[in-house]
């Protein structure tokens, strides 16, 4: 079994840490960010969020699981590789995702009302079908999305 890359962030670098939850049924959890948001209104998108200052990236994934869905991160079956990107902000982030099992209500997620909206547990096809180049950030999170069906087998 390979390690778990876990990077440590230099001062100063902006990062985005990612949680692509699956069930077990082989479908993820996706949720479409609200209109009001700055970096992508209206886009689907997987769960995660900015690294805090002082945190470490496996803390940042089970603080973005916990306050996006209210579940807790059961186990980090994989990483899904690096990203790096602009936002629509201008700004440079680094990325890095997980592959990750939770616990709690998979049928009733608490999410954050004013930043995310329409949950949804999907295959692979229906996945892709929702990232359809409509928003800029289809693209990355496609991307984040196939390497997790890999994962998943």
């Amino acid at each position: 079994m390979r390690e778990l890359l876990v990077p440590v962030p230099a001062a100063g670098e902006r990062w985005i840490v990612g949680a692509v939850i699956h069930d077990g049924a082989r479908r993820i959890f996706v949720q479409r960010r609200s209109e009001s948001r700055r970096l992508f209104p209206g886009a689907w998108d997987l769960v995660g969020g900015h690294l805090e200052e002082g945190e470490s990236i496996l803390g940042c994934l089970a603080r973005e699981v916990r306050e996006e869905t209210g579940w807790e991160v059961f186990r980090v079956v994989t990483d899904l590789g690096l990203l790096e990107w602009t936002g629509n902000d201008g700004l440079d982030r680094r990325e890095v995702d997980y592959l990750v099992e939770v616990t709690g209500d998979l049928d009733h997620p608490q999410l954050e009302r004013e930043l995310h909206h329409d949950p949804r547990w999907v295959g692979r096809e229906e996945a892709l079908g929702l990232l359809d180049g409509t928003h800029p950030s289809d693209e990355l999170v496609r991307i984040v999305v196939e390497r997790a069906f890999e994962a998943i087998g």
